[in-house]
């Protein structure tokens, strides 16, 4: 069974950083394409950071590039999202996803998604 399960989530001070991990089971990070999408309340899912297994298809939103930083450890099996110099509008639940075959960064193109993780910026 294919699995993904985000942890790292928290509160946090403005312009601090958090790191969140995806680990997968029942399928190789290395072979699958990653996604980290973000929703706050009221607004829609977005992608903030996508990969493709070879890593050499990577994306960033506008609104997190030079802060985020995505990155896998095949050995571990498991995804992160670094996030530095958190701002208030960093707010949502942030979502890990997966998909054996990499499009882009659209919440439609991955198939397989962890239940979340909340990120909350605030002083």
């Amino acid at each position: 069974q294919l699995q993904v399960v985000e942890s790292g989530g928290g509160l946090v001070q403005p312009g601090g950083s958090l790191r969140l991990s995806c680990a997968a089971s029942g399928f190789s990070v290395a072979r699958f394409g990653i996604g980290w999408f973000r929703q706050a309340p009221g607004k829609e899912r977005e992608g903030v950071s996508c990969s493709s297994s070879s890593e050499a298809r990577t994306y960033y939103a506008d609104s997190v590039k030079g802060r985020f930083t995505i990155s896998r450890d095949t050995a571990k099996n498991t995804v992160y999202l670094q996030m530095d110099n958190l701002k208030r509008e960093d707010t949502a639940v942030y979502y890990c996803a997966a998909n054996p075959t990499y499009y882009d960064c659209s919440a439609w193109a991955f198939g397989y998604w962890g239940q979340g993780t909340q990120v909350t910026v605030s002083s």
